[in-house]
This record gives C-alpha cells, structure tokens and sequence, in this order.
C-alpha cells in the first residue's frame, strides 16, 4: 500500500511547514542527555560490585525522572545481584509497567520467577520474551526509546527501518504514536490507515487512528470507529476518555460533563501503601478529569463548579501546571495567597516538568498583574514565554513568504476572471483576524440575534489548504497558494459544497453560522473562490493592547508566533499586509471591526455589523453578554458580562518592558502606529 513511503519524510520536516518545529537542541545539558548520564553512573557502580551506592545514585535520579524505564530495570538488577528476589521483582515488573519493550527487564523477571517458585508468572514473562524476540530489533529498541519519551531516537530507529524494509505494520504503528505526540497528526491518519488495511482487527491501531482523527476534528467518522470499540470494551478508560473528548468537539458539552463524572466515579483515589507508580498514574487520571470536567463546564458558563473541578484538578498534583493556568484563562478568577504559594513552589522546583512550569509561569503572571505587582508579573510573563519559545522553532519567514506568495496569486485581475466561482450559499460568516483582538466579542454579539448560530474555530479551511500543500510539503517551495491557480471552477465549487457539508454538525436550523478560526484572515483568496458569498469580518484591536494580549495567553494549540515580542511584531506586520491586500484585491469584501469602537459604541456597532452581515437589527445583540451558548475561547468570562473599557489600555502597565514591541511595530510604520 505504499503507506511508509508516503510518510517517508521526517515529522521535523512536516512540522516545518505548519510553521511549529521541534527545538533544536540547546548546547547546555538537555534532561535526557542528564538523564542518560545519570543511568550510566549508577549502572557502572553496580559493575563494580557497589551496589549501594548504585541504588542511591538511581534515588537521586528517580527523584527528578521517576517514570524513566530503565532507572527501574537498574534498579531491579541491583536487587538481583543482592539476591533480594520480591524487591528485584517490584523493580522489574514497574520498569515493564512503564515500557513494555525492555526484553532484559522480562529476561530478569523470568528467571527471577522461576528461582522464586512461581511458574506461572516465569511463564507469563517468557511469552514477553518470545513476543519481543519475533519483532525486529530495531523496532524493539525505538518503541522503548518511545516509552522513555525519547522521540527524536525513536523517530530515526523506526524511520530507517522502515526505509530499509519497507511497510512493517508494527513499524509503522509506531511512526504514527510518535507522529501523535508530535502533533504531525495528518502522516499519523495515513500511517495507521495503512495499518487497518493490512491488519483490519488490531484494536489498538483502531484507538489510535480513531485519536487521529479527533485530533484533526474529523469528529464524526472517530465517532464512528470508536463505537466499535467500546461496543466490545465499555469499561475501557481510554475509549470512555476518547469519547468524551468527541462529545466536546460535537459541541455536545452537557453529555461530556456527565461522561468526566462518571469516570471519575469510577477513578477512585488510589489506597493508602498502593504500588507508587499505580498511585501516581491513578492521581494523574484524576486530575486530568477534573482538567477536562473543568473546560466543558467553563464551555456552557458554569463558572462556579468549573473553579471547583479545577482546584480539585490542582489537589489531585500540586504541580500540575495546566490546573492553575485554567483558573488564571478564566480571566476572571483571583488567586489566594496559598494558591499562589503553592504554584510558585512548584515553579521552582527542579524536578517540575518543563511544560507544567511553562503553565506555572503564565498562571502566576496573571495571578501578580491582577494585583498589581507588575514588575513580578512580567518576570514570569517573560520566563513563560522564553520556555514556550524555546519548544518550537517557529519560523517568521515562513509567514513572511507566504504572504508575499499570496499577494503574489491573489490579484485584482486573478478574482476577477474567477468571478461567479464557487458555491453560491451565503451562510458562512468568517470573523478572522490576530487571536485576542476581539473576535469572541463580535461572535458572541451575532449568536445572539436569531438568524445566526454560533459554532466554534473550525478547522475546515485550514485542514483544506493542508490537503492543498499536499504530502511531503516543502516549505521552501510550498505548492499552495500557487496551486489555486491551477484549480477550475468545479474545483472550488465542491470545496465550497464540502464545507457547507463538513461544517453542518457543528449548527442547528438557524439559517447563518460563524466560523471563528482566526488564521483564516491568510485564506481569504481560497475563502472567496470557494464561498463568494460569505461574510468576512476582521476583528481589530490596539496594535499594542492586541500583541500584549498575545504576549500573556498561553495557547492550547498553535500560535506559535506569539511566545516573543520580536515574532509577534513581524507577524502583526504580515496580518497588516495581507489585509491591506485583501482590500485592494477584493474592495468591500471585508468588514473590519475595531475593538475599541465597539466598546465606545455599542449600538452604533452593532447596526454596523449586522447590516453588513444583511441582517435586521435585534435588541439581543446589545444584550450578548446574557447569552447561555457555550464559548470556547480564552475570552469565555468577560463575553458573559457587559461591555467594559478597563482592558483597553492594559498593556500600559508594562510600558517599560514593553518599548522593544512599540519601537518594532513604530519602525515598520514610521508615521504611526499600525491600525
């Protein structure tokens, strides 16, 4: 089926041209480089015969990585050679029970067993034995360095095995693991599609491509695999959680809510002298439930039982960073004394994984500016945003050149021998723009009026124009935008009758409907030759009022160019451009909305909007704020209250720190700010 040369190009590679790469390797010790260092220390100890010092060495180590495989495996060799053989084992059957693929461990635990008296359980670990002997060694040995959350070694093991021997569907499931969890979630659809095709009931490679397809908001048909499983597992806590994770992306909260507190009913907390590791899995599960009961009841506006899900989320892990930064995104809630103890503890901490600190840092940030303790605040701002930045390799040239590319296609003339393409319909309204500029306001303002259904930020367009840059894109030489130019109009016809069908899940009767996808505002030429129809409107705020906003929000997912003030200056510089473009290309065609006039007024605004939008006039969007739609962006909390001036100016407050971004967005625009 061709399925790994399909994919044959590096994640890195993919990750490139979505403009999110992997970090480049710091020159300074990484904490598996210490990590690894650490092992080797203990393990040549344990040679030596000095097995106690062996074993404190691995404590020192199990203190800052305590889920490391192979820390156990050393650590049960040691009680080997000591001839301690129930402590041997506990340490195996851990190093087993946190990665699978380790044939010493079960070696050990075989003989271990069998010298023990215990045949039943020799044999249990002799089947592991054979079962890893019939893979291939190198697939062995990169599913381990996966386990061990070793990417890059297990991508580069995999990856030329599978160049060298061609489609392996244990292989190639592997790949697809490492491509979830790099978020390269398209090669990781194809990889475990091939896998199906060849072995149609591995039930695990069904969990994982029903994953991959959530991950990339292809709801309903995960929906449909997934019902499979849990038909023959419905007690399975993966398929439960997986399900409920479908719920939300439907929009269908309420029964999300009711799915997380089930599983936490049956997620007890784990009994007191219960295997560590089993307890740190099950507090984990806990929390994580807690985390997501938290967001579907922030979604539907329960703000109350959302605080408390997530103070039980925090509970759970102290240093569970995503559980303070939810409370802080709630932008409402202020933070105690303790709380903000706690968080910074653990923000300190060593052995604090790198993205809860990151989550610690932008929680804490927010927890200071709203007492006022600006300096502070933006120490922790900035050290937020230094980590985030130093986990990606975003590259603004990217978006520099594909803006260039898209000015380039997109003319005046270039519309207008397209005239009349695409699907007539005209219920889509884009509200596009920079994230945090004001869009949830201008959404929240037109799911209020009857005629107009308010859904989420799709990923239909985006997921289009992946499909347009094709596989094994170069990001140095992307087919798309130029691609467009190649495409008749039967072509953009059905991606526009594509859209209207792919989109109908996420709406109810109402006639209009808003997609809220930002980015979008880079696809408008691709929007216009699919839906000439559509409304576009361009949510605009304060150059500095919007990039300070940027500069404090920790996103989920994407917007990688806000983690630095020099990349979200120049990428405020191509959304200038670009639409300043688009407006040329297309007169009329967008609305642009400024923030600020909407707060200084509101009616005029709206009657604004809705007459762009050829909409009559109602009462209900002046009243938007009394709205009970479900919101699932970071301005959820203040979309549920009045109009209000107080965030207007503040950015402000850290007028000193931030002079390098007014003197960056000065100097492209000499005579004034942009805007």
């Amino acid at each position: 089926m061709g399925g790994t040369q399909g994919a044959a190009h590096s994640f890195s590679a993919n990750l490139a041209g979505s403009m999110n790469l992997a970090a480049s390797v710091p020159a300074a010790e990484s904490p598996t480089q210490e990590r690894n260092r650490l092992l080797a220390e203990a393990s040549a100890l344990r040679r030596a015969g000095r097995t106690t010092d062996a074993l404190a060495s691995l404590d020192r180590l199990g203190a800052l990585h305590p889920r490391f495989s192979l820390l156990h495996q050393e650590r049960g060799l040691c009680h080997v050679a000591r001839k301690d053989a129930p402590t041997a084992i506990a340490a195996l059957l851990r190093a087993v029970n946190l990665n699978p693929a380790l044939p010493m461990s079960w070696r050990m635990l075989e003989g271990v067993y069998r010298l023990s008296g215990q045949p039943a359980e020799a044999e249990t670990a002799a089947m592991h034995v054979a079962t890893l002997r019939a893979l291939p060694p190198e697939v062995v040995s990169a599913t381990a360095a996966f386990s061990d959350g070793d990417l890059d070694a297990a991508e580069k093991t995999i990856r030329a095995f599978l160049l060298a021997h061609g489609d392996h569907p244990e292989g190639m499931r592997l790949l697809a693991k490492i491509g979830l969890a790099l978020k390269v979630y398209d090669d990781a659809e194809f990889l475990l599609s091939g896998v199906l095709a060849m072995l149609p009931d591995h039930r695990a490679a069904r969990y994982e491509y029903a994953q991959a397809l959530s991950y990339r908001q292809k709801y309903i048909e995960a929906q449909a695999i997934l019902a499979e499983l849990l038909a023959a597992e419905p007690a399975n806590r993966d398929y439960r959680s997986l399900e409920a994770t479908i719920a939300v992306g439907l929009g269908r909260h309420a029964d999300a809510i009711l799915m997380y507190r089930a599983m936490l009913a049956d997620t007890p907390p784990a009994p007191p002298g219960a295997d560590p590791i089993d307890a740190q899995s099950t507090t984990q599960a806990r929390a994580d439930l807690y985390l997501w009961l938290g967001h579907a009841l922030k979604t539907v506006g329960d703000l109350p039982e959302a605080i408390i899900a997530y103070r039980a989320s925090a509970a759970e892990r102290p240093d569970f960073g995503d559980a303070y930064w939810s409370l802080a995104n709630l932008k409402t809630y202020r933070f105690a004394d303790g709380e903000i103890a706690i968080a910074q503890t653990a923000e300190a901490a060593p052995a604090t994984h790198d993205v809860d600190r990151v989550h610690l840092c932008f929680a804490l940030g927010k927890a200071f500016e709203d007492r006022g303790d600006h300096s502070r605040a933006w120490d922790y701002y900035a050290r937020g945003n230094a980590l985030q930045r130093a986990a990606s390799n975003y590259r603004p040239e990217l978006i520099e050149a594909n803006t260039r590319n898209q000015i380039a296609v997109c003319t005046s003339a270039f519309f207008a021998e397209r005239a009349g393409w695409g699907t007539p319909e005209r219920d889509p309204i884009f509200i596009v723009g920079l994230p945090r500029s004001g869009s949830t306001l201008i959404e929240q303002i037109l799911s209020s009026h009857s005629e107009v259904e308010g859904t989420q930020e799709l990923a239909e367009v985006q997921r289009y124009v992946q499909e347009l840059q094709g596989r094994n894109a170069d990001p140095e030489h992307p087919r798309y935008p130029a691609i467009l130019a190649e495409m008749d109009a039967a072509d953009f016809a059905a991606l526009g009758r594509r859209y209207l069908a792919e989109t109908r899940i996420y709406r109810s009767d109402r006639p209009r409907f808003i997609d809220k996808m930002p980015n979008n505002f880079r696809h408008i030429g691709l929007i216009q030759l699919m839906l000439p129809n559509a409304v576009i409107i361009d949510a605009r705020r304060d150059p500095m009022s919007c990039c300070f906003s940027n500069l404090k929000q920790l996103f989920a997912n994407g917007q990688e160019f806000t983690y630095s003030i020099e990349d979200i200056a120049r990428y405020y510089r191509t959304y200038l451009d670009l639409m300043d473009h688009w407006d040329a290309a297309l007169p009329g065609r967008v609305l642009r909305v400024e923030y600020e006039d909407v707060v200084a007024d509101l009616e005029g605004s709206v009657r604004r909007i809705l007459d762009h939008c050829a909409l009559p006039f109602e009462a209900n969007c002046l009243d938007f704020h009394k709205s009970k739609r479900s919101v699932r962006t970071p301005s959820s909390e203040q979309v549920r209250q009045p109009i209000f001036r107080s965030g207007l100016d503040q950015w402000t407050n850290f007028e000193a720190q931030l002079m390098p971004l007014k003197q960056a967005l000065d100097r492209d625009h000499p005579n004034g700010q942009p805007g």
